[in-house]
């Protein structure tokens, strides 16, 4: 095989990706790297054959199979694609059917009514939880398609019109017989996609794709509460229809989605509206009892009251003291959990006070055990 990469690595997914996982991250990656979003990028179109050739490989069982066993090595003599030497425009058509469907980062041929409908995006932001509490506005650029200005989508270079296709002679279809020539398969044109015309001219600015890539940027609203992994998504935001249902662009914009992903916080961890803190605290405290004081993420001022005997461990829920839920904006509660810090070091007048303690609990303790180095000063002592 061309590549040496694991495609797994290449599709950045585990061993144990279902079916759908595979399809998703392809798509993705597909959009991601397609060279009408990085012209004149070697790199971008090399990884955009890559990404399509390890779906290819992972998207059939009995090639996933073998792959899974004995690697690249697995597939040498299987018949398979160079996707090294294929035009980006070949790779797409041979993989329509990732690209019909809907969804995040999909698209879908035709709305209800049979509107075209564009191709939905997606993007990520970053959150910290102390943002999640309050909500967040973030400003955010990201590439997309639009319709090519210079030849109104059409792909061809102003001044020329695509000429009907030759080798279905203008139907958009081609059909091929089945087993034994009972039946026949009508499939789309392999060389014209499906669109009955090619383009002789090319458009300089799209390179006959009638789709140019473009930046935009726009400010996100964040809702107080939201979840990592949830998305807020913004209606028509996306691209227009792609040329092959509606070349001026007409129809249905697809959405942008924007994933929220939370950063770990260094004191609080979240579950769901919840809260969880570690509270440290003494071993007197736990035993005689307090009234500690609970950091919370506003800063409202909280207090457990430890009763005397609280063992290590012992949780205290305080209402309303954690992140708001996203529809109601009721907010979570705080969980504390007690934890017994032992310190490192005593004084001398803590150490006697600890060996009372520990001589009437009739506890063994390492009481009156010279240190190391008192060993090793008597060592040297006695050698002398």
């Amino acid at each position: 095989m061309p590549s040496t990469r694991d495609y797994y690595e290449v599709l950045g997914l585990n061993k144990d990706a279902s079916a759908d996982d595979i399809k998703r991250a392809y798509r993705r990656l597909a959009m991601k790297y397609h060279p009408d979003r990085n012209p004149d990028d070697d790199a971008a179109e090399a990884s955009f054959k890559e990404c399509a050739e390890a779906y290819e490989v992972l998207s059939d069982n009995d090639r996933r199979a073998r792959y899974d066993q004995y690697g690249h090595a697995g597939l040498r003599g299987t018949p398979g694609h160079d996707f090294r030497s294929m035009h980006v425009e070949d790779i797409f058509s041979m993989f329509n059917d990732i690209f019909a469907g809907g969804g995040m980062g999909g698209q879908r041929a035709r709305a209800r009514g049979g509107v075209p409908r564009g191709y939905d995006l997606e993007t990520e932001v970053e959150l910290t939880l102390d943002e999640i509490l309050t909500g967040a506005e973030r400003d955010k650029e990201y590439t997309r398609l639009d319709v090519c200005q210079t030849c109104d989508g059409s792909g061809a270079k102003p001044g020329s019109q695509p000429m009907p296709c030759s080798t279905c002679g203008g139907q958009g279809q081609v059909a091929q017989a089945g087993l034994g020539g009972m039946f026949r398969m009508v499939t789309s044109c392999p060389h014209c996609g499906g669109r009955g015309k090619v383009i002789v001219d090319k458009c300089g600015d799209c390179r006959g794709t009638g789709r140019v890539s473009i930046k935009r940027a726009l400010t996100v609203k964040l809702p107080p509460g939201i979840q990592d992994g949830q998305a807020v998504r913004l209606a028509g935001e996306g691209e227009p229809p792609g040329p092959d249902s509606s070349p001026s662009g007409k129809g249905i914009r697809g959405d942008l989605h924007v994933v929220v992903r939370v950063q770990e916080h260094d004191r609080f961890e979240r579950e769901g509206d919840h809260l969880y803190i570690a509270l440290p605290v003494a071993f007197t405290q736990l035993a005689l009892g307090a009234k500690v004081i609970v950091p919370t993420l506003d800063s409202r001022e909280a207090v457990v009251s430890l009763t005397p005997g609280t063992q290590h461990g012992a949780t205290f829920r305080l209402e309303g003291h954690g992140l708001p839920n996203v529809r109601t904006g009721k907010r979570g509660d705080l969980i504390v959990i007690v934890q017994l810090v032992v310190p490192s070091r005593l004084d001398e007048k803590q150490r006697t006070l600890l060996s009372e303690y520990a001589e009437m609990e009739e506890l063994d303790v390492m009481e009156g055990q010279p240190s190391l180095w008192n060993k090793l000063k008597d060592a040297i002592k006695g050698g002398g």
